[in-house]
């Protein structure tokens, strides 16, 4: 059997609505089916199917995102079958925690749909649990009994949702310092790969390599058919696309655009001058950090940490110093010293990146938030900018002496 296949809500796990909430409910209804099937509606019914794990991202009209954690697979049965997706709605990123809950759904879904229901049910009415906390559910499996289902939120909020393990073994350290230039900049960026779970994960990793900062324009992991003229547009995006699609996109009218093969680890397009966006020194640090030890590292949090580390400390080296060039009014209001700021950088190539850098909705939106809040916020990224003062200071008495 083949043909068009219109993607729909089945069954939907929902919360209490506001009044003024449900518009918003609505629209995401309608757009989920679209993000659940992005390779399109023309589905020949099936007999095998790998299962896929993957996420898309919803913007509201106000520009908040919702995530969706989707588990892609074929309804247990005798003959062919069309695929089924097990969709999860959230504002909070945490790809880990709710593939374990997708695990579950699976487990469940092998045995009865009836099964799944009142998993689902408990799972609405626990609390989501705090950075680093546990929250333990109860439920009960037709001959198993009753499981103990424990679910954990990772402490450092800026690596809950990511998983680097598929864009190191995609790309070279020195491709993925060459990505994460191009998106400081704010460029076009599109990425290439057979998989939905290989595109979800390596783009949600590249935009990770952002923090302390924000990708604010168009992010869509997984672009679907309907929607591929997004890699014409003018303004900045960072978009996954399905190999299927290559020559589409490689026919679309497009400038400035760094296009990733992730299957061949190639760049198929590109502006030319990658290597050259990020002051050279700050460069060497990052490749020697993330080459140091890469292969003694076992877990995902260990790789995580390890990866993501090198490109914050790049931003603690360049940034670091924004609170100091914040000058506040009596009334709390902060105003951003942004020349004082640049000039405090000793280095002319890091100045000459900054001045840059500045100028970009990045640290606009980073800065902004932060002329509103009278201290430092207390967070990782703040944690190391105070360890990092902490090594200058240590490190100037013993220049003193060595003189």
């Amino acid at each position: 059997m083949e043909g068009q296949v219109v993607g729909r809500v089945f069954r939907l796990f929902q919360r209490r609505l506001l009044r003024g909430q449900q518009e918003e409910e609505e629209r995401l209804l309608k757009a989920i089916p679209l993000f659940c099937f992005p390779d399109g509606n023309e589905w020949a019914s099936l007999t095998e199917y790998p299962r896929e794990t993957f996420s898309f991202v919803l913007t509201n009209v106000d520009g908040s995102r919702k995530i969706g954690y989707c588990r892609r697979l074929l309804p247990a049965g005798p003959g062919p079958r069309l695929p089924k997706v097990y969709c999860i709605i959230s504002c909070i990123g945490c790809f880990g925690l709710f593939s374990k809950i997708l695990d579950e759904v699976e487990k469940r879904h092998q045995i009865s749909m009836a099964v799944i229901y009142p998993f689902m049910q408990g799972l609405r009415e626990a609390a989501f649990p705090a950075p680093g906390k546990t929250v333990t559910l109860k439920s009960f499996i037709p001959d198993s009994g009753t499981e103990f289902i424990s679910l954990t939120r990772p402490l450092d909020s800026h690596l809950e949702h990511v998983d680097f393990s598929s864009l190191l073994h995609c790309l070279s350290f020195e491709q993925i310092l060459q990505i994460f230039a191009s998106a400081v900049l704010e460029r076009k960026i599109i990425f290439l790969a057979e998989g939905l779970s290989t595109l979800s994960q390596c783009i949600h990793a590249a935009a990770a390599l952002l923090y302390p900062f924000s990708w604010a324009h168009t992010y869509i992991p997984v672009v679907p058919e309907s929607l591929l003229a997004t890699v014409c547009c003018p303004t900045p995006f960072m978009v996954g696309v399905q190999m299927r699609f290559q020559q589409e996109v490689m026919d679309s009218p497009m400038e400035e655009v760094l296009l990733v093969n992730l299957c061949e680890g190639t760049f198929l397009m590109s502006v030319g001058d990658e290597k050259d966006i990020l002051p050279p020194k700050l460069q060497d640090d990052i490749l020697d950090s993330l080459g140091q030890g890469i292969n003694e590292l076992k877990t995902a949090e260990q790789i995580n940490e390890h990866v993501s580390g090198p490109f914050v400390q790049f931003f603690v080296k360049i940034v670091g110093h924004y609170a100091s060039y914040i000058k506040r009014e009596a009334n709390g209001q902060g105003h951003f010293q942004e020349r004082s700021f640049c000039k405090a950088l000793t280095s002319k190539t890091n100045r000459r990146f900054v001045k840059k850098f500045v100028k970009t909705q990045l640290f606009s939106l980073f800065i902004q938030e932060a002329e509103k809040s009278k201290n430092p916020p207390a967070g990782y990224f703040q944690q190391k900018i105070l360890e990092y003062e902490e090594q200058k200071k240590q490190k100037k008495p013993r220049e003193k002496t060595v003189k």
